[in-house]
């Protein structure tokens, strides 16, 4: 099913969308899905839709990145059609990536909601989907970039591994603002300007407010340089400044 929103930071019309899922799925005594939506997706519409004993989010995995919204019937549903696709592959001649695997999705015409994460290892291609979907992808996603690849379902639901480089930044303050300034290594004037131009999120949620506060455990996401994880603050300098810990994704 295709989930679409409005524009960058409209999404009332994936809540009208999902309210009509939930209306249906109550009316017709009958379990009702959304797409895979983005973590940013969610993170307004957990807002709406709490989770609770009938609505579950389901990306294959706890952890997951991108996840369906699940309107259950009764307590007793069980509901899922998340599964997990993989393909063995051999890259030691043609090495793929992400944005490869991508584009092969795309180039069938695959819109980005049918599917969740997906990521590459050493010797194997992961993507999480729906049962139907992942029929249609077992039978028609056969070649990625020059590689010869065959999918197939497979029981486990393995998680995606993700990596982090510890950093120690100095910031004037826990600031959007001023953090921004020091993940980019430019001033705050231009981290003001990033943060207008909506190039950067606060948990997945793009910012508004320059003088909003990052908090512990918050996830940093910034256009053009990365993703932040802000652990802690670890001590102050002479002059007053935090020296605060991050961990950034690679």
């Amino acid at each position: 099913m295709t989930t679409t929103t409005n524009s960058k930071n409209d999404y009332s019309g994936l809540i009208v969308h999902l309210r009509d899922l939930q209306r249906g799925s109550e009316y017709r005594y009958r379990h009702g899905e959304s797409g895979f939506l983005s973590e940013e997706e969610l993170a307004y519409v957990s807002r709406e839709f709490p989770e609770g004993e009938l609505i579950r989010y389901d990306g294959g995995y706890p952890g997951a990145g991108k996840k369906k919204v699940i309107f259950l019937t009764d307590q007793e549903d069980d509901f899922s059609d998340v599964v997990c696709l993989k393909a063995e592959t051999d890259q030691r001649f043609r090495k793929i990536g992400h944005r490869d695997v991508l584009g092969a999705l795309m180039s069938l015409q695959i819109d980005r909601h049918s599917f969740g994460d997906l990521w590459v290892e050493e010797q194997a291609i992961y993507i999480y989907t729906s049962a139907s979907m992942g029929r249609f992808i077992c039978d028609n996603l056969i070649r990625i970039a020059d590689l010869n690849v065959s999918f197939q379902v497979i029981d486990e639901h393995p998680e995606q591994q993700r990596k982090y480089e510890r950093l120690e930044m100095v910031i004037a303050s826990l600031r959007a603002d001023a953090v921004t300034a020091a993940l980019c290594h430019c001033s705050r004037s231009e981290a003001k300007e990033m943060i207008r131009r909506g190039l950067v999120q606060f948990n997945h949620v793009t910012l508004v407010d320059a003088d909003e506060v990052c908090n512990n455990n918050f996830t940093i996401s910034i256009r053009g340089t990365g993703r932040f994880i802000f652990v802690q603050e670890l001590r102050k300098t002479r002059k007053d400044r935090i020296v605060a810990e991050f961990l950034k994704a690679v």
